[in-house]
């Protein structure tokens, strides 16, 4: 018996780790995300398709319960959940997905809205038409079979698909570390391409592209970057720009209206997510355009109205849905698919080459079956002609013999130890005989109607037709361009059956520019003591009583069309686009101002439009005392924030004032700094110098150890007192003088700039 210690593996905890990674991301990649560049499908669907033709669901069959399928492939071929399986078997029956369903459903599958498939119990399903291009033949050993996770079952490993399935469906999957997302493509335009490609395998993908022109998806549209589709195929990753395809209507008192009628592909399956959003940019009044947004869809198609106001510019809004809905989008393509349990990134010629390669490989192993089939079969007819001549021997040999082994004998070996025969004659002639083991079991086993004059005649041109068959199918094995004839065939007569027109347009479309059409008007800006802030109109603003305004410490005046400009103690300055700030009414809180800008844990000082700053002149002063003047259009930037003036280390901003023009020449304007420690100082405002936001600035007080400007503004010559303290005092008479630092902080009480 083992002791504990002699059961206990020392192991490197991140070697284990590295190894247990590895081994589960290459467990994702190759069993799980990504497809076979053979079949084109991931093992899920594959076990699926399997489960289903176990079932015996062709498409001729009637439907079977989706709960039916769901459990056999999850309890012989996948164990990993019935709802992967079933979301699985859903995808492979949108035709709003997938250019040639593989599944045929029958009940509730969802819909291009968004709608959620009914449950398993509910639907029900069987093998579509397009599917039977990946199994046919499966009976015929064409493809390797391994075992299922429990080895009671074998599965198949991949599908004997006769059709590009990986090109015509494409796919999307995400592993570790790595994604596919394969465009859907025509089913005619594939097989012209393969065609092409078998005919020439040197064509470049220029010359592909003569037949297969672009992705082309269930759900139509555009894409306006065809110039790129030839690079995306030449390197295998890219980006197409799918834009929706729309129509202009006239509609009643003077609107027209925008129809939708086809939508990108990144959409397919949220049609509806498409609508809200078109609706809610109306609401919000994002585009003051739009009258009316509905959904007129119908099983004819997709019929999105967008009802646009009368006299707008509708190309204009156009290019603004564009830029912000999903109405245009991006579609990344990445072709990686496994290639010999390696993932491996095609490109179009790639997969195509691949593609041929695999129906080679299949079309050899058939007609090599066929052949062994043929040639089993022809050794029988052959042996039947030959006992049919001989037939009154044989009769003998059985009345004669004690055993069939022993009749068997003699029809393969001659050996007739045993068997009584009529005369020398027939034992010499049963000596003779050389039948073959097949031969002897199919005369052993013959029915006397064979002896029928009209089937011996069967027997013969039976037996010409398998020296027929046999003989083309040496031919075809033999000769690599016959074989070529049998494969174009093939794909020209599925070709027939299953292509349809393309769906979606080729194009290169510059993207338009969006001009906002906003009409201005005038608007008051209110923010409370606690970071509050709202807007609100003038004619709300002329209704709010004097008493409420006082609960706010800023109000300022800009144009809807304007930005906020939020100054900072710690020498930033942030930008608020005005129409992104939610109008109120008196009694509406508002949103904290960290919600609109970048403001987070900074101390808000000052707030002023832009157009009112770009005509303004700024005063900075700082608690270390130092004070400047800044021209406003130095402030003018795209940035939404910006560093609005150059601190010392451990300096900040002690008060920020906005200057008119009047302001700056007045030689009365006066600077006051009050220190914590009481100290104040006056002096004219024309000695502060204009420098630039990059400078730090010119002393403008001198400091104690340990004093800082605790209040900084500058004030005009109609000013009538500050209260500092709990103390009132004329800013005139404010010289370099002490005063006691207890109480409330200085207030100016009439003109407040600051």
């Amino acid at each position: 018996m083992k002791t504990k210690e002699a059961q206990i593996i020392q192991l490197d905890f991140a070697d284990e780790m590295k190894n247990s990674y590895r081994d589960y991301a290459v467990s994702v990649i190759i069993a799980r995300a990504l497809p076979d560049v053979r079949d084109g499908l991931k093992p899920v669907q594959r076990r699926i398709l399997y489960a289903m033709t176990e079932l015996g669901l062709s498409p001729d069959k009637p439907h079977r319960k989706s709960a039916r399928i769901v459990g056999d492939t999850m309890g012989k071929y996948h164990p990993h959940g019935d709802s992967s399986i079933y979301d699985a078997l859903v995808h492979m029956t949108e035709e709003f997905s997938l250019v040639m369903p593989l599944v045929d459903g029958h009940g509730n599958f969802g819909s291009i809205d968004g709608d959620g498939a009914a449950a398993m119990r509910y639907t029900e399903a069987r093998l579509s038409t397009g599917a039977m291009t990946l199994l046919e033949n499966l009976d015929k050993g064409l493809v390797p079979f391994g075992p299922n996770f429990d080895e009671s079952e074998k599965e198949p490993l991949v599908l004997p698909a006769t059709l590009p399935n990986l090109l015509i469906n494409g796919t999307t999957g995400i592993a570790v570390g790595m994604a596919t997302n394969i465009p859907t493509h025509n089913v005619g335009e594939v097989i012209d391409g393969v065609i092409a490609y078998i005919k020439n395998p040197g064509i470049t993908t220029k010359g592909l592209m003569k037949y297969i022109k672009g992705p082309d998806f269930p759900t139509g549209a555009i894409i306006t970057n065809a110039d790129a589709i030839e690079e995306i195929y030449e390197t295998g990753e890219g980006k197409l720009t799918l834009r929706a395809k729309t129509e202009i209507e006239k509609s009643e008192y003077g609107r027209q209206n925008i129809v939708i009628t086809e939508i990108p592909y990144t959409v397919a399956g949220n049609k509806t997510r498409l609508l809200e959003n078109l609706i809610s940019l109306m609401k919000d009044k994002v585009f003051d355009e739009i009258y009316d947004v509905r959904d007129e869809s119908s099983k004819e198609g997709i019929r999105l109205i967008i009802e646009v106001k009368k006299d707008r510019n509708i190309e204009n809004l156009l290019n603004g849905l564009y830029k912000k809905t999903a109405m245009e989008d991006t579609y990344s393509v990445n072709m990686l698919a496994v290639k010999d349990k390696q993932p491996i990134t095609f490109n179009l010629k790639m997969l195509i080459g691949e593609f041929v390669a695999f129906q080679e490989e299949l079309y050899t192993k058939e007609y090599k079956h066929l052949l062994a089939k043929a040639t089993d079969r022809l050794e029988i007819v052959d042996g039947l002609i030959k006992a049919t001549d001989v037939i009154d021997l044989i009769i003998e040999i059985l009345r004669g013999s004690e055993s069939v082994r022993q009749a068997k004998a003699c029809l393969t070996a001659g050996n007739i130890t045993g068997i009584r025969f009529k005369s020398k004659k027939s034992e010499k002639e049963a000596q003779t005989l050389d039948f073959t083991e097949r031969q002897a079991d199919a005369i052993l086993a013959m029915p006397l109607s064979r002896l029928i004059g009209l089937e011996l005649l069967k027997l013969h041109q039976e037996s010409d037709v398998l020296h027929a068959n046999i003989e083309e199918y040496n031919k075809v094995l033999g000769d690599r361009a016959e074989l070529h004839k049998l494969i174009i065939a093939r794909l020209k007569n599925y070709k027939k059956q299953l292509a349809r027109p393309r769906l979606t347009e080729l194009a290169n479309m510059e993207k338009g520019k969006y001009v906002e059409e906003i009409k201005e008007e005038e608007l008051f800006i209110l923010i409370d003591r606690f970071g509050y802030v709202k807007s609100v109109d003038s004619q709300s603003y002329s209704r709010i009583a004097e008493e409420s305004l006082k609960e706010y410490t800023h109000i300022v005046s800009v144009k809807n069309t304007d930005k906020l400009c939020v100054f900072t103690a710690e020498g930033n300055m942030h930008q608020v686009k005005v129409m992104n700030i939610p109008k109120g009414r008196n009694k509406d809180k508002g949103v904290l101002i960290q919600t609109l800008c970048k403001v987070e844990n900074e101390n808000v000082l000052f707030y002023i439009g832009l157009e009112s700053l770009l005509e303004s002149q700024l005063f900075f002063a700082t608690k270390q005392g130092f004070v400047k003047q800044v021209s406003g259009i130095e402030f003018e930037t795209n940035r939404l924030t910006i560093a609005s003036t150059k601190l010392a280390e451990g300096d900040t901003v002690a008060g920020i004032t906005a200057l008119t023009v009047m302001d700056v020449i007045n030689p009365d304007e006066k600077v006051i700094l009050i220190t914590k420690k009481g100290l104040s100082l006056g002096f004219p405002l024309y000695e502060v110098s204009e420098l630039k936001k990059t400078s730090r600035g010119v002393k403008g007080i001198a400091l104690e150890q340990d004093d800082y400007v605790e209040y900084a503004a500058v004030v005009s010559p109609e000013q009538e007192e500050i209260v500092f303290e709990g103390k009132r005092f004329s800013p005139g008479k404010i010289r370099n003088r002490k005063r006691a630092a207890k109480g409330q902080k200085a207030q100016i009480r009439k003109g407040d700039k600051s």
